[in-house]
């Protein structure tokens, strides 16, 4: 298995990402958009953090009616932060994507799922938060091809079991040439990091190349375990991990629930503890359809490589986050803490 042209989402053809950040005093938090082809995605979800914040994640039941999805928003900002999917509904409006409600042409309603991750307060000051305008400002910013990693968007005030967390992506193509990929937001209570060895779990699923060797010292692992522990005590629904799985083949939405499902195994694999009373971990799954629905073999491939693609994007995440100093904390990056 080898990684797609960027190892990111947005090697499944079709796909963009977009992110965007609060700036000035007191502000630490931001906002990701995952932006499907016009005709949209189908879409599947799974919620198994216990205190989740999201926005239309029933549509997404495989019982009810609409099959596609125009974007899905992750965002910081807690509950508050939800607004930003409407500065993404705004703009698919005016760009005419969305299901159609009328006879007239715009008459639309965008699909646009979302989730939030907990940062109220971490840049010092609590009312900086995502809003429409700053849904609108990465909407605006979506691309496809390479995609920032690390404290941008919505991974800008995220926290992973004491160090500075983030945005991550990966990707994987199939024998087929079909491709899988997965972007997650780590803002966890658990850690990413193995205190025995100080290696990043989600690094152990890494292909051949991908991730830089880690072997701290005596010192830097004494310090890892130091900063683990030393994490402020947390409160019911104050973390949550995000992630969005999606693949070029063609999937209902049973099978992106699915999918999402299988990113959720990876986030079993690369944090630890993961899905607890502090969390509100949530997956969507994403399929564009542009290739045949797989056979059973292709399935198992499909479904095994989804958490896969998952564990690494963490690892990713982490690697990628810098150490950041405010007047509410300072969270070290791991990199600096391990000497990688």
């Amino acid at each position: 298995m080898r990684p797609g042209p960027d190892n990111s989402l947005t090697d499944v053809p079709g796909l963009r990402v977009g992110h965007a950040a609060l700036s000035g005093p007191g502000a630490l938090s931001g906002t990701t958009v995952v932006l499907a082809p016009g005709a949209g995605a189908v879409g599947g979800v799974d919620v198994r953090g216990a205190a989740p914040g999201t926005r239309e994640t029933d549509l997404l039941d495989p019982r009810n009616s609409v099959q596609r999805v125009h974007a899905v928003v992750l965002s910081g900002g807690s509950a508050y932060g939800l607004a930003a999917a409407d500065g993404v509904m705004q703009r698919l409006e005016e760009a005419g994507i969305g299901f159609p409600v009328g006879t007239a042409p715009g008459e639309v309603v965008p699909i646009v799922p979302a989730a939030v991750i907990f940062d109220l307060g971490r840049g010092g000051d609590f009312l900086a938060r995502p809003d429409a305008e700053l849904g609108a400002a990465a909407y605006d910013d979506a691309a496809a091809g390479p995609v920032a990693q690390g404290v941008v968007g919505a991974g800008t005030g995220a926290v992973a079991g004491g160090l500075k967390g983030g945005v991550g992506t990966a990707s994987a193509v199939l024998d087929d040439g079909a491709t899988v990929a997965a972007l997650v937001v780590v803002n966890a209570a658990g850690s990413a990091v193995d205190p025995a060895t100080g290696e990043l779990y989600g690094a152990r699923y890494g292909l051949a190349g991908e991730m830089p060797g880690v072997a701290p010292g005596p010192a830097a692992l004494a310090t890892l375990r130091e900063t683990a522990a030393a994490r402020r005590r947390l409160r019911a629904g104050t973390a949550t991990t995000l992630g969005v799985v999606a693949t070029d083949l063609t999937l209902d939405k049973a099978g992106c629930a699915r999918l999402a499902g299988m990113g959720h195994d990876g986030l079993a694999r690369a944090l630890s503890p993961v899905h607890t009373a502090m969390d509100g971990d949530t997956v969507f799954g994403l399929s564009t359809a542009d290739r045949p629905a797989p056979d059973a073999a292709t399935l198992y491939e499909l479904q095994a490589a989804a958490a896969d693609v998952v564990s690494r994007a963490v690892a990713h995440a982490l690697l990628a986050a810098v150490t950041v100093r405010t007047p509410a904390g300072e969270w070290h990056g791991y990199r600096e803490l391990a000497g990688v």
